[in-house]
């Protein structure tokens, strides 16, 4: 399977940045990255320019985040079926800011179901605190989260495990701990699905990170605003 590098822009970005994916493609040419495959989860209302800018960059494109039900009276929702038709090929659910939020397993598990519905491949996130990491709790927390948010009979989908303490915070889980997780992860999900690491991962750790036993790609947040720190990143790939 091929690695994924998976950039989430979060609430960052304007129409000038479609230009980024011709900036990307120029720091790491397609040619390069035939064993990765790149993603860009811009806010909603760039979705259909970067689909557009990207297309011909080999870039897909995501969303961050998409309403359960396909159409109806819930103002300021998107649909997957809307992500869709403007090119998302991704959708993020069950980011842990999401979670802080509110958002349950079951929200996260009928989010993913809707992706399904509309052909969308759903990167379904999960991930304890540190207080739960420090209790001991931390393959608990993430199994039940993955039994609660994978909608059954799921077969397309991706899981991101991103342990909350580490996301935006500069810390980074030791690679023994992102690398026993992975494995209990993997055997909850089968040979199949990627797995990815986020949480702060920067081009100084993407290699060991990347370089590690079940991790399938990278859930990237602050650094791949930068298209030379993405890039490098990328680049960071195992080429087997």
């Amino acid at each position: 399977m091929k690695t994924l590098i998976a950039g989430n822009w979060k609430m960052h970005g304007q129409q000038a940045w479609t230009v980024k994916a011709a900036g990307f493609d120029r720091l790491l040419e397609a040619t390069d990255r035939e064993h990765i495959e790149v993603l860009i989860c811009p806010p909603y209302p760039f979705i259909r320019e970067m689909f557009v800018a990207s297309a011909a960059r080999h870039i897909k494109i995501g969303a961050q985040n998409c309403h359960a039900i396909e159409k109806g009276a819930h103002t300021g929702e998107v649909s997957a079926e809307m992500l869709a038709d403007c090119g998302a090929e991704y959708v993020i659910v069950g980011h842990s800011e999401r979670r802080a939020a509110g958002e349950r397993d079951s929200d996260v598990s009928a989010k993913a179901s809707a992706a399904f519905r509309a052909g969308l491949t759903p990167i379904i996130c999960v991930g304890e605190t540190l207080e739960q990491r420090e209790a001991g709790n931390a393959n608990n927390v993430v199994e039940a989260q993955i039994i609660g948010s994978v909608p059954d009979s799921a077969e397309n989908f991706v899981v991101a495990y991103e342990p909350v303490w580490a996301i935006g915070t500069g810390k980074v889980a030791e690679i023994s701990d992102i690398k026993s997780m992975h494995a209990h992860i993997r055997g909850l999900v089968g040979d199949n699905v990627r797995i990815l690491y986020g949480g702060s991962v920067k081009p100084g750790n993407a290699a060991a990170i990347l370089g590690t036993e079940n991790v399938n790609g990278a859930l990237i947040g602050g650094a791949s605003l930068n298209m030379a720190d993405l890039s490098a990143i990328a680049r960071s790939a195992p080429k087997n």
